[in-house]
């Protein structure tokens, strides 16, 4: 797969390296010389400094025979007009980091498929990781995490049966009781105290799923 990746920052190289490691042809674009100098001091790949705004710079870049363009700038603005240019040559995946959440219709208007501003799910998975220490990350999948949480007596949902929880996007897996029984969760089933359930999330939906199991499956106060 050829791939732009614009940007690199923590997101652009950790990106790049995922892509480089996976086979693809990968192309960054950074306005910072020196970024895109050491970069290729660690991967075969095109390094490119200057504005990913600039048509000329993409199409230095090969944006006319690109599979997918990712944006990963701190700045939305920047990674907009990217995605704009992108969608006007044709390329048929285009990615965005969107920083401000009040951003993201103008994202989705354009036809772009966003990732909401890492640094607040980062932010917002670490609280809750240190506020519920029973909460656990099993696997990162593309598209979703899954992870398990236990629910705790006294938590509003235990001893109620799953569907009376507020579901949206996510999805018990399983359920893992006191003595190794495993559980292949329905709406009918109840949860007891000490319960392990694994949970399926959607990559956008994680934060606020962290926050709704947290709030249903901890005992306040």
């Amino acid at each position: 797969m050829y791939t732009i990746i614009v940007g690199l920052g923590g997101i652009g190289r950790n990106l790049t390296a995922i892509a480089v490691n996976a086979g693809d042809s990968v192309v960054v674009i950074d306005q910072d010389e020196e970024r895109a100098s050491d970069i290729l001091e660690h991967y075969d790949v095109l390094a490119i400094t200057g504005n990913a705004t600039d048509k000329s710079v993409l199409e230095d870049a090969g944006i006319d025979r690109a599979d997918a363009l990712v944006a990963t700038t701190s700045d939305d603005a920047v990674n907009l007009m990217t995605c704009w240019l992108a969608k006007r040559y044709n390329v048929r995946n285009v990615v965005s980091i969107v920083n401000q959440r009040e951003h993201s219709d103008l994202f989705n208007e354009v036809g772009v498929k966003i990732s909401e501003n890492p640094d607040e799910l980062v932010a917002t998975r670490l609280y809750y990781w240190a506020k519920s220490p029973n909460l656990q990350q099993v696997a990162s999948i593309p598209g979703g995490t899954i992870f398990e949480i236990v629910a705790e007596e006294g938590a509003p949902i235990v001893d109620h049966e799953i569907r009376e929880l507020e579901v949206r996007d996510f999805v018990f897996i399983a359920i893992r009781r006191a003595g190794g029984d495993l559980i292949i969760p329905s709406g009918a089933v109840r949860i007891r105290p000490g319960d392990v359930i694994t949970v399926f999330t959607k990559k956008e939906a994680e934060g606020d799923t962290i926050k709704t199991l947290t709030r249903q499956l901890k005992r306040s106060g």
